[in-house]
């Protein structure tokens, strides 16, 4: 059996600049870390040549043009992988906006490749993810979440027009880091929707509304400019970055956000936040705030109503937690 652990990823600033409707024009870029909440794959030799599938619904085809599930059918037809036990397990459900697809095809390449007795370096998995959600399933997503769960960390990650991608660690002060980290706060909204309906209707109007594509260069501008205060330790430019571009994202299309969304943001920053956004590509999911700890309390017990979630940060990105492979062999 192969096994692999996958983070999944808050993003500070800079989403939406990872589509290609964007850094294709200007380059893209994104601060985002991963967390300690992850996708874990396993891998095992099945019985025969028949494939299964476990997830939220469990598959058994004889065959991989059989398989439902597209980012596994696709991922086995790459590697030409039969006969095989795929399952998967996550600490939080898809569709709440902390990059569980992406965290899943990353992970899912890994356990192959190593099921195959290959070791792959992690760039690799995250353009080979990109390939397979992007170009071959035509999904109408970014590239953040691949690279920040391939990778892991506290990162900038630039897009650029040649479909390269750059990520620059971020390095912070001694005891900042901790401290960025205890200064936020989750809270989970509910009321996900799938991330292709919105971001398709951000694809075509940052193509057609010029307002809209320089709504997203000004949020790569906050991303470089969020890096440079992290750098030198000045976490109190955090939380007005966060409520600035959290104002223009949630203009780039009318399914981003919504009376309830709002409603608790407002409540949220009458409370104690400094600023903060929701998580992922909008219409539900987890909000995240920047509050100082003197009024954590406050601001917990206005949104009392949500369930709050503890998230640390994660440094290591996807990694290989099991193989026995060698023994089987």
């Amino acid at each position: 059996m192969i096994g692999t652990r996958t983070p999944f990823r808050v993003s500070f600033a800079g989403g939406g600049s990872d589509l290609k409707s964007f850094y294709s024009r200007h380059p893209g870029c994104v601060i985002s870390t991963t967390i300690n909440k992850y996708m874990f794959i396993f891998v095992h030799p099945f019985s025969d040549e028949r494939i299964q599938v476990k997830y939220s619904m469990t598959e058994l085809v004889n065959n991989i043009n059989e398989i439902k599930h597209p980012i596994v059918r696709d991922a086995l037809k790459k590697l030409g992988i039969i006969g095989i036990d795929v399952n998967s397990i996550a600490d939080i459900p898809a569709g709440t906006g902390i990059g569980s697809s992406g965290a899943f095809t990353v992970g899912l390449l890994n356990a192959l490749y190593a099921y195959l007795g290959e070791k792959t370096a992690k760039d690799i998995l995250a353009k080979e993810a990109c390939e397979i959600e992007i170009d071959i399933l035509g999904e109408p997503i970014g590239k953040q979440d691949q690279y920040s769960a391939a990778i892991g960390g506290l990162n900038l990650i630039t897009f650029n027009p040649d479909d390269t991608v750059n990520v620059e660690p971020v390095i912070m002060p001694q005891g900042k880091y901790r401290e960025l980290e205890n200064n936020l706060l989750f809270f989970y909204v509910g009321g996900a929707r799938p991330a292709r309906e919105i971001l398709a209707d951000q694809q075509q109007n940052t193509l057609s509304d010029r307002k809209t594509f320089a709504s997203i260069k000004r949020m790569t501008e906050l991303a470089i400019n969020l890096k440079d205060s992290l750098s030198t330790g000045q976490l109190q430019d955090v939380g007005p970055m966060l409520d600035e571009g959290w104002s223009l994202k949630k203009n780039l299309t009318l399914k981003i956000s919504d009376n309830k969304i709002n409603y608790y943001y407002n409540t949220a920053k009458n409370n104690g936040a400094n600023g903060g956004k929701l998580l992922g590509a909008g219409g539900g999911g987890f909000l995240m705030f920047y509050c100082e700890p003197l009024h954590q309390d406050k601001l917990r017990q206005a949104l009392r109503d949500l369930k709050e979630y503890k998230f640390k940060f994660d440094n290591f990105g996807t990694k290989i937690i099991y193989n026995d492979m060698n023994d089987l062999c």
